[in-house]
């Protein structure tokens, strides 16, 4: 059993993405210093070390020819930057210049992918890492920078064969952390069924619907995976397998996230029975389900099942069929008819979900690459001309990214000139600190900071104990290198231990070198000036705060929710069939619904005085979540037994919704546009005020319908809400 369980986490780890960053870093960083002691280069090591380092921080999840193709970009970027470093070092206040003008301009590339913020972030590091090394002398950058780009380029080979002889493993760590993500989803879910008195359905409501933003995160990061190492032709059998696991946990997380029925109603109706009870049973055990299945996944072993969930299931539905015949010898009130009704659309909803579960355990099926259930849409820019149209799409002052390239290179430029007035010779570690903890939002950037700081404090202690009581070269060497895969192995997830690593790199290298006196004081006087200087701009320079965008948000998450209902409408219209409007449709709908859980959970961190409507911000998001909810329950049911067509009055009813919701989207993006100093005036006049804001009010409560399908039932549920979304959505318009 010992035995066992060792292979298992062995297994797990070794396909964990932390690991095997760790793991690629480790063997550059030892063949580097192998090589240095091998040859006696031990003096020209650290330029070496920094380029391997700089490079590995432009590392993405990719397929080895994206990996190739982005090392060849990030090997041009270095360049230039390393060309741009010796022409200016002569001038420091040229080199500031250039420093703050790529230090905007690279960083507006990264507002096309996540490939290119890697590539902007390395790059800007290898920028600030040349002036280190240099030490203003054009004999020494002659003598450094060509080492540097030497070890970009040895860690570019050793990423782009890694890659190509180990593709699976992050596929599968993606995969993993996704369906673990889907079992925490499935066990908050399941507390909402709980059938008792004074329970806080708000409180459990806002923590699923922030938890909802991580599972969409993972869905994006788990696509954007796939998409990364699909080809032309005929997939593999572990990407195809790993393709239908992902299109499985689309439609997991469609079921999951589907409400039938507000949980008041149920639990009231049914509080002297145990169906709830049993529904939530089953919840848990699909969550259960969800875990063993991440688990699985990552060890690649087969799931151990014992039957609960069958039986839970079988319970369920026979207390279901019990508390029917008990409804059909009396007149069921209204209230009971309908709860009723949606308690056995809950109950096909969670036997369908078992089955999914089930299905994503099978092989898949033998369906083309490009079929239209398989088709993947690729966000990345496909030209230039792409490329140059986002990038203009962000040169407004209110995105974000505008923002945190202004503010990064204004926070530069403040930086080099604290180390020009202290003549401090390693003051290129002031700016290593800025371009390290800066964020786009405010509160990214006092967490970063704060961990950055705690983790200098850490290291240089351990590195000074490690120098002090393990003086043998050869053991420091050892611990150097799994210093460098400690900080690339846990720099995504544990940033406090991750500087503590880097920092006893740092430690050792120049212990190595015979120049340690003053490092340690050095080095903490500039990582501290390097947070105080960003964390006052986060606070002065252009901050994104994020009440002050919130109606934006809150209008795509109304604008992208009406595309969805359309596309529901075409399913039951024509049929079903998971194409890629229909599923991007989904997929915009929670993306938009995540990224306005994130603003808010950005929004309690930062400070009191510019967070406008707190309240209201969270009653949106709890409301807005819930429509989506009722949304998902009508894409969940398409295709089946009590999908229906739809009747003239069911039509009616979803047009008229269609339009309230974009008009209603289009009402909060006028208003956005408005200056608030014109929203004050009209505030002051009273309660209409920012109806006097829309062209047209047109954004009344969708009226109710007669007909008693599924799909009048799910819109009714909307019609509910939406009056309530409106309220909200007019009061953040307020200043």
């Amino acid at each position: 059993m010992v035995e066992t369980n060792w292979k298992l986490s062995w297994q797990q780890a070794r396909n964990h993405e932390g690991v095997t960053r760790g793991a690629r870093a480790f063997l550059a960083l030892a063949a580097v210093l192998a090589w240095g002691w091998w040859s006696g280069w031990q003096a020209q090591l650290m330029p070496v070390l920094l380029g391997v380092i700089a490079s590995a921080l432009t590392e993405t999840d990719d397929s080895w020819r994206g990996r190739l193709r982005a090392q060849g970009l990030a090997l041009a970027c270095f360049g230039f930057m390393a060309w741009a470093v010796w022409a200016t070092m002569a001038s420091p206040w040229l080199l500031m210049a250039v420093l703050a003008v790529s230090a905007f301009a690279i960083t507006m590339l990264g507002a096309l992918s996540e490939r290119y913020r890697a590539i902007a972030f390395g790059s800007l590091v290898l920028f600030i890492y040349a002036g280190l090394a240099t030490h203003s002398s054009r004999d020494a950058a002659r003598q450094a920078l060509p080492l540097m780009l030497a070890g970009a380029v040895w860690y570019g080979v050793v990423s782009v064969g890694w890659t190509a002889a180990l593709p699976r493993a992050p596929v599968r760590d993606r995969l993993a952390k996704l369906y673990a993500l889907l079992g925490e989803y499935l066990r908050l879910k399941a507390l909402l069924l709980e059938p008792v008195r004074d329970v806080d359905l708000e409180r459990r409501r806002m923590a699923l619907a922030l938890h909802n933003g991580r599972v969409v995160d993972a869905l994006n990061a788990t696509k954007e995976s796939l998409i990364s190492r699909m080809g032309r032709g005929t997939p593999p059998l572990w990407l195809r397998t790993a393709m239908h696991q992902y299109l499985a946990a689309q439609d997991v997380h469609e079921r999951v996230s589907s409400s039938h029925e507000h949980y008041d109603l149920l639990a009231q109706a049914f509080f002297h029975s145990d169906v709830l009870y049993r529904c939530q049973r089953v919840l848990t055990l699909l969550g259960e389900q969800a875990l063993k299945l991440s688990q699985a996944i990552g060890t690649q072993s087969e799931p151990q099942h014992w039957g609960a969930t069958a039986r839970a299931i079988e319970d369920m539905q026979a207390a279901m069929a019990h508390r029917a015949a008990m409804e059909d010898g009396a007149a069921p009130e209204a209230v009971q008819g309908r709860a009723l009704r949606s308690l056995q659309a809950l109950g096909d909803n969670l036997t369908a979900l078992a089955s999914v579960f089930a299905g994503a355990l099978a092989l898949p099926p033998h369906a083309p690459a490009d079929s239209p259930d398989c088709t993947l849409l690729d966000r990345e820019p496909r030209s230039l001309a792409d490329a140059w149209g986002r990038m203009r799409a962000h040169a407004r002052l209110a995105s974000p990214w505008l923002r945190h390239s202004l503010r990064l290179s204004v926070s530069l430029v403040a930086g080099f000139c604290v180390m020009q007035a202290t003549a401090d010779p390693r003051g290129f570690w002031i700016l290593l600190t800025i371009v390290f903890v800066s964020q786009p939002h405010y509160a990214a950037t006092q967490a970063r900071l704060m961990q950055r700081a705690k983790g200098t404090a850490l290291g240089l202690a351990l590195g000074w104990a490690v120098i002090q009581l393990l003086p043998d070269a050869r053991v420091q060497a050892t611990l150097l290198v799994l210093g460098g895969a400690v900080f690339f192995g846990a720099r995504h997830t544990r940033y406090t231990l991750a500087t503590a690593a880097v920092t006893t790199l740092l430690l050792l290298s120049f212990h190595q070198l015979g120049s340690t006196s003053g490092v340690i004081s050095a080095r903490l006087f500039d990582t501290v000036v390097g947070c105080l200087i960003a964390a006052v701009a986060s606070w002065t320079v252009l901050p994104y705060w994020q009440s002050r965008h919130w109606p934006q948000l809150a209008a795509q998450v109304l604008q992208t929710q009406a595309v969805y209902l359309r596309e529901i409408l075409a399913q039951y219209q024509g049929g079903k069939c998971d194409h890629l409007a229909y599923r991007l449709a989904r997929r915009n709908a929670h993306n938009a619904d995540a990224a306005l859980s994130n603003a808010y959970s950005a929004m309690l961190q930062e400070p009191a005085r510019v967070r406008d409507h707190v309240d209201v911000a969270a009653r949106f998001l709890c409301l807005s979540h819930t429509q989506l909810n009722y949304l998902s329950a009508l894409g969940a049911q398409r295709g089946g037994a009590a999908a229906r067509p739809m009747d003239e009055g069911t039509q009616a009813l979803a047009q008229t919704l269609l339009v309230s919701l974009q008009q209603l989207a289009g009402e909060l993006e006028r208003i956005q546009r408005v200056p608030a100093s014109r929203r004050r005036r009209i505030a002051a006049h009273g309660a209409p005020a920012v109806a006097e804001l829309a062209r047209e009010r047109g954004t009344a409560a969708p009226p109710a319908a007669g007909p008693h399908s599924l799909m009048a039932a799910q819109l009714q549920l909307v019609g509910k809400v939406f009056p309530q979304l409106q309220d909200q959505a007019r009061q953040l318009a307020q200043p």
